[in-house]
């Protein structure tokens, strides 16, 4: 049986502070054939600096769709049977912890997972305790996808949508446990008032998915 491939899609909007150590780790992972970082019409260098990596395909949207839209661009992009999605700004990533995402989807023992974080940070490890369907990291087979609807219209609902449809093909991903993984939040990117003000936005978008359900 031949090897299925693997690609890593990462949405990204202005992260050019924290992407290249996500980058890094997903360049040395010997289970992943591409790398795609979407490009979410940001204003910094974050595309840049994932063009810096010789091996990551750069797609650029001009103006912000939406982490929603960004996953399914860079899906569709993608040439490959299983696809991790991770966000561009987590903090203590590794090898192993990607490795623990895709082994159970690799080994055919299940067709999604999710990864929580554990002993990170509190703030972060908090949030996912309460809603680790929101989880922004996980590994699916591409199949699946084509029954997931409005995933280019859920901005930040996109893992709601994800995970409650995936449950109802009855396809719940499985947990994995990232131990020391978390992410950097909004407050420490834009300053408390604006990153306060992401967050709430963030949460709209979420909840907003709710009806599609």
């Amino acid at each position: 049986m031949p090897k299925e491939r693997v690609a890593a899609i990462v949405p990204a909007y202005n992260e050019e502070a924290n992407i290249a150590g996500v980058l890094r780790v997903l360049c040395m992972v010997p289970e992943i054939d591409q790398v795609i970082v979407v490009n979410d019409g940001s204003c910094d260098r974050t595309a840049a600096v994932a063009a810096s990596f010789p091996s990551v395909l750069v797609i650029d949207q001009a103006e912000n769709q939406g982490k929603g839209a960004a996953l399914k661009a860079g899906a569709e992009a993608a040439d490959a049977d299983i696809l991790l999605f991770l966000d561009a700004d987590l903090i203590g990533l590794t090898v192993g912890h990607v490795q623990q995402l895709l082994k159970p989807v690799i080994d055919q023992e299940i067709d999604a997972t999710v990864g929580i974080f554990d002993g990170g940070r509190t703030s972060t490890d908090w949030a996912q305790a309460l809603a680790p369907f929101l989880s922004g990291q996980r590994a699916i087979r591409r199949t699946l996808l084509t029954g997931v609807d409005h995933i280019n219209e859920s901005r930040y609902g996109v893992e709601l949508q994800l995970h409650r449809q995936l449950k109802r093909m009855g396809k719940a991903p499985k947990e994995v446990i990232l131990k020391d993984v978390s992410q950097v939040m909004k407050e420490e990117k834009l300053g408390l008032a604006k990153g306060f003000a992401a967050r709430m936005r963030m949460y709209w978008e979420i909840i907003r998915e709710i009806p599609r359900m």
